[in-house]
């Protein structure tokens, strides 16, 4: 990505984060009268931050140059930046001072080892898949190929989960909260964006999700950013039915980029049957 994207970047993800905070919710005084801005203005978030204006300006245009750590923590506090915006920030402006050669799958890893293979397939309790930082799917065990067929019926090799979310009209009937995944995906994207700003192979991805889907380009403008980690996934499976899994992301350390990605279940749960059948599937 060119350091003017990179700065462009900056700017559009600090104001749009200035613009979905009310002064009230920020604890300034509301004087009343017609707000010309959406949310906090600049010299509002350079008071909280206790920067003078000239500086916040600077950065938000994206000249980055000179900020430091505690700058980065208190435009946070200002901004209200959760740790997954923090992080993305601070990628951000490392982008944007340090030289990079363009990559082409750099966060991309496209190669799984024999032994990693072996892991998925000795997870005979859960559905387990490993992804790369693209969300392409590279190595599955049974029960994650049983789960995620549609996801995997594609010409398109290896197959990529944001192509399968934005573009495949199965996936609005298997994700029972398509939206929250679709936030997910785009959020994970914008992530690894800002991590690996010279992968053409991401931006090459990027810009055909762009291109192909209203939905996702709208997404990808609002800046949202997203770490994929644990919680509750609901799918709607065409053969055996609905079923609530758990899911953990258990990024690989031998392998960075590589992400294991597994669904369990308790044995207690009302979907214990259908989750044994797409098992035996």
């Amino acid at each position: 990505m060119p350091a003017d994207n990179v700065r462009e970047d900056i700017r559009t993800f600090l104001t749009s984060r200035r613009a979905r905070i009310t002064p009230k919710e920020a604890g300034l005084p509301d004087f009343g009268g017609r707000r010309q801005v959406s949310g906090l203005r600049r010299s509002e978030v350079a008071q909280l931050a206790t920067i003078s204006v000239e500086y916040y300006t600077r950065i938000e245009r994206g000249n980055v140059g000179s900020v430091s750590e505690e700058i980065l923590d208190s435009l946070a506090a200002a901004l209200h930046l959760d740790d997954v915006e923090r992080a993305h920030l601070a990628a951000l402006v490392r982008a944007a001072n340090t030289p990079h050669r363009t990559t082409d799958r750099d966060g991309g890893t496209s190669h799984v080892r024999t032994s990693l293979q072996q892991v998925l397939d000795a997870m005979t309790q859960a559905a387990a898949f490993v992804r790369n930082a693209h969300l392409d799917i590279l190595a599955t065990n049974a029960p994650a190929r049983a789960l995620y067929a549609e996801a995997l019926d594609t010409p398109e090799q290896p197959p990529n989960l944001a192509r399968f979310v934005f573009l495949d009209p199965r996936a609005r009937r298997f994700y029972r909260d398509w939206d929250r995944i679709a936030h997910d995906a785009v959020g994970s994207l914008r992530t690894e964006a800002a991590r690996t700003p010279t992968n053409t192979d991401l931006a090459d991805l990027t810009d055909e999700l762009i291109n192909a889907s209203g939905e996702f380009a709208q997404r990808w403008d609002a800046h949202d950013v997203e770490y994929y980690r644990s919680g509750q996934q609901r799918f709607h499976h065409p053969d055996i039915g609905d079923l609530d899994l758990d899911y953990d992301a258990l990024e690989v350390s031998a392998d960075p980029g590589l992400t294991i990605v597994t669904y369990t279940l308790a044995p207690a749960s009302p979907h214990a049957l259908t989750f044994a059948r797409l098992q035996n599937h």
